[in-house]
C-alpha cells in the first residue's frame, strides 16, 4: 500500500538521452512527462492532440520493462498487439522504465516482441 507523498522512480529513454523522474504515486504519466519537460507525442501531434482523454491515441510509449495492466479498451488492445501504451491512460502505482517513441509521425510502430503478458500467463 503506498503512502501518502510516496513517491516512483521513472526512467525515461529518449532516444541516447536518459531522464529519471521522481512521480507522486497516482499520478499520471502524461501529466509527469510534460512537467518534466518530456513529450509523449511526435511533431504532428504536439499541438493537436485530444489533451490527455484517451481518443487520439498519439501519446504512446514503450515499456522496458515491467508493464502496468492496461486498463482503457485502447490501452488493452494496444497491449496486447505489441503497439505502444497510451501514456494518458498510465497511474503511476510503481517504478517504470519507459521509452519515449523520437521517431514516431502519429503513432509508432507496432512490436510483437512488446506484448502484455498477465502475470503468471507463461
Amino acid at each position: 500500500m503506498a503512502s501518502i507523498g510516496e513517491t516512483h522512480e521513472v526512467r525515461v529513454l529518449a532516444g541516447e538521452h536518459e531522464h529519471v523522474l521522481q512521480v507522486p504515486h497516482g499520478a499520471n504519466l502524461r501529466q509527469a512527462l510534460l512537467q518534466a519537460g518530456l513529450s509523449p507525442y511526435g511533431s504532428l501531434s504536439r499541438v493537436t492532440n485530444c489533451g490527455g482523454r484517451g481518443l487520439c491515441a498519439t501519446c504512446g510509449v514503450l515499456f522496458e520493462q515491467v508493464q502496468p495492466t492496461p486498463g482503457h479498451w485502447h490501452d488493452r488492445l494496444a497491449a496486447s498487439f505489441g503497439y505502444p501504451r497510451l501514456s494518458c491512460q498510465i497511474t503511476v502505482e510503481g517504478p517504470l522504465t519507459i521509452r519515449l517513441l523520437t521517431d514516431k509521425i502519429m503513432w509508432g510502430p507496432r512490436d510483437p516482441q512488446r506484448r502484455y503478458s498477465p502475470p503468471g500467463s507463461g
